[in-house]
């Protein structure tokens, strides 16, 4: 039971009958185990070279504590352990990411009915580590939002939803309801007028895309898609869509609210001003001369403004000041 310690079984039967005897001479340890004196005393000078036993008198052998002599041994072997399946994890994952970049049957997978799509669907949000995005078109294929229970669970781990629905299916009876109480759990909600596609996205890493749905086919079909430039391109799409489409929020009484009210700019009036400068193309060396500050303060200040929107470019400074009306 100790050779993952790296005792073996002879080091073992002996160091056994030292931890119960406290103390004992080559000769009773032979005796105890039936090993030759030659035996045991290999054993007792690989255990002691392991920190395992002392010599407490000339040929007279003590136990050291277990948990001194064996848990740093064993605390060394887990750190290894959790080294070795790091690195099994990172070429795993780099031997995937090649197969795929060379056989497509290994990016793309087709779910060829309404079950296997369901099936994917629960696993990708019961998997999720970070956040699950979503396209829901009107006429559920797969399940409806009733019937989504793993979105509830995955929401209380923590797991982020930004999901937008097509107008058409909040009007679908009990829709609004069933939103309402998904942005009551935590989901961010938008809605728009209209969705090019039925999609959901986990992790930013897999993507279930529904490929056909006609009237008249009894079975919809769907791809899977694991990573590469085409799961790129529906996130750029949904990031795309996302930023046209109407917040949703709950009112007092438990009603969605389709009409959701812009945020308050956070910004005060000084750096309100130096955001409209930024975004007239002033550089700058020119805004701080203007301001009468130096450079490093307003660049300090537009990392503040930056923070404040959520962004990590100036481009997208610009873009999220306009959308939000901050000018």
């Amino acid at each position: 039971m100790l050779e993952p310690v790296g005792l073996n079984s002879v080091e073992e039967l002996t160091y056994r009958l030292l931890v119960s005897a406290a103390e004992a001479e080559v000769g009773e340890l032979g005796r105890h185990t039936r090993l030759g004196p030659e035996q045991v005393g290999d054993a007792l000078r690989s255990m002691a070279a392991k920190g395992l036993v002392r010599e407490v008198s000339p040929g007279r052998f003590a136990a050291v504590a277990p948990d001194i002599a064996l848990g740093a041994s064993l605390l060394r072997r887990q750190q290894s352990l959790d080294w070795a399946r790091r690195s099994l994890e990172e070429l795993s994952e780099e031997y995937r990411a090649n197969v795929r970049r060379r056989d497509a049957a290994q990016l793309i997978e087709v779910l060829p009915n309404r079950a296997a799509m369901r099936e994917h669907l629960l696993h990708m949000q019961d998997n999720a580590r970070e956040e699950i995005l979503g396209f829901c078109l009107a006429g559920p294929v797969a399940m409806t939002a009733a019937q989504n229970d793993a979105e509830p669970s995955a929401l209380a781990r923590g797991v982020t939803y930004r999901v937008i629905y097509e107008r058409a299916l909040l009007e679908e009876p009990g829709m609004q309801a069933d939103v309402a109480q998904a942005i009551k759990l935590g989901e961010r909600s938008r809605a728009i007028p209209r969705l090019p596609v039925r999609l959901t996205v986990a992790d930013r890493r897999i993507g279930l895309l529904t490929l056909v749905q006609r009237p008249g086919l009894s079975e919809p079909t769907a791809a899977l898609i694991r990573g590469g430039t085409l799961l790129d391109a529906l996130l750029a799409l949904f990031e795309s869509q996302w930023d046209r489409a109407t917040p949703l929020s709950v009112m007092d009484g438990g009603a969605l609210s389709l009409e959701a009210e812009t945020a308050p700019c956070p910004l005060d009036p000084d750096d309100l001003y130096l955001l409209s400068l930024l975004v007239a193309g002033v550089p700058d060396k020119s805004i701080a001369s203007q301001l009468g500050i130096s450079q490093r303060t307003v660049q300090r200040r537009v990392s503040g403004i930056m923070e404040a929107a959520g962004v990590q470019t100036r481009m997208q400074l610009a873009w999220h000041a306009a959308r939000e009306r901050w000018l």
